[in-house]
C-alpha cells in the first residue's frame, strides 16, 4: 500500500492527496497519514506546492469527518448499524465513552493523537447530538495539528519517509490502544467503587 500512495501522488498530485484523507477520515481503510508524508516529500522536492497540498490534505480530512458528524446526525440507527456491519462496533462503542466522558477534546485528541478511532467518534458526535460548532472547532483544530505533524515529518524526512510512514503507523495504534485501556481501566474502577 505504500509503493501505491507513493506512486500516486506523483502522477495525480493533490487529488490524491485530497481523496485519500478524505476517506481516511470517512473511515475506508486508506492511508491519510501516509499520503500527507507523501505530500510534504514531494513537496520538498518542489514537485508540489506546499501551501495548496497541505490545503488539499485539509480539506480533505475536515470534509471526511463533517460527512461523518452528520452521517450520525442523519441516521443515528443507520449509522449504528453501518458501523457494526463494517467491524465497527468496539470503535463506536470506545467513541461513545469517549464523547460522553471528554466531549471535545475526544474530538480534537482522535484527529491526530488517536487517530484510528476517529471515524467512530465523528458518527457518535452526530448521533449523540454534540453541537455542530462545538465538533467542528475541535474538530479543526486537531486536523490543523495532524496534517502539519504529518505534512511536516514529510517535508523535513522526504528521504525517509518509509520508515517514517512505518514507525508514525506503530505509534499511533499503540497509543490508541494505551488510551482505550486507560478509558476502560477507568470505567471499571467507578463500577467496582458503585458496587462497594
Amino acid at each position: 500500500m505504500i509503493e501505491a500512495v507513493l506512486g500516486l501522488v506523483p502522477v495525480y498530485g493533490l487529488a490524491v492527496v485530497f481523496l485519500v484523507t478524505f476517506a481516511g477520515c470517512l473511515g475506508l481503510p486508506v492511508p491519510g497519514s501516509l499520503a500527507l508524508l507523501a505530500a510534504g516529500s514531494f513537496s520538498a522536492s518542489g514537485d508540489l506546492v506546499p501551501a495548496a497540498a497541505i490545503a488539499a490534505g485539509l480539506a480533505g480530512a475536515l470534509l471526511g469527518d463533517q460527512a461523518g458528524y452528520w452521517l450520525g446526525a442523519a441516521g443515528t440507527e443507520r449509522a449504528a448499524g453501518l458501523a457494526e456491519r463494517r467491524g465497527m462496533s468496539g470503535a463506536l462503542a470506545r467513541a461513545r465513552q469517549l464523547i460522553g466522558r471528554f466531549g471535545g477534546a475526544a474530538v480534537f485528541f482522535t484527529r491526530w493523537l488517536l487517530a484510528p478511532i476517529g471515524p467512530a467518534v465523528n458518527l457518535v458526535g452526530g448521533m449523540t447530538a454534540m453541537s455542530w460548532r462545538r465538533f467542528t472547532v475541535f474538530d479543526v483544530a486537531g486536523e490543523i495539528v495532524w496534517v502539519g505533524l504529518y505534512f511536516g515529518l514529510g517535508y523535513a524526512f522526504s528521504r525517509d519517509i518509509v520508515e517514517i510512514a512505518a514507525v508514525s503507523g506503530d505509534l499511533v495504534w499503540m497509543l490508541a490502544a494505551a488510551a482505550v485501556s486507560l478509558v476502560l481501566t477507568l470505567r471499571l474502577r467507578s463500577v467496582l467503587r458503585t458496587r462497594s
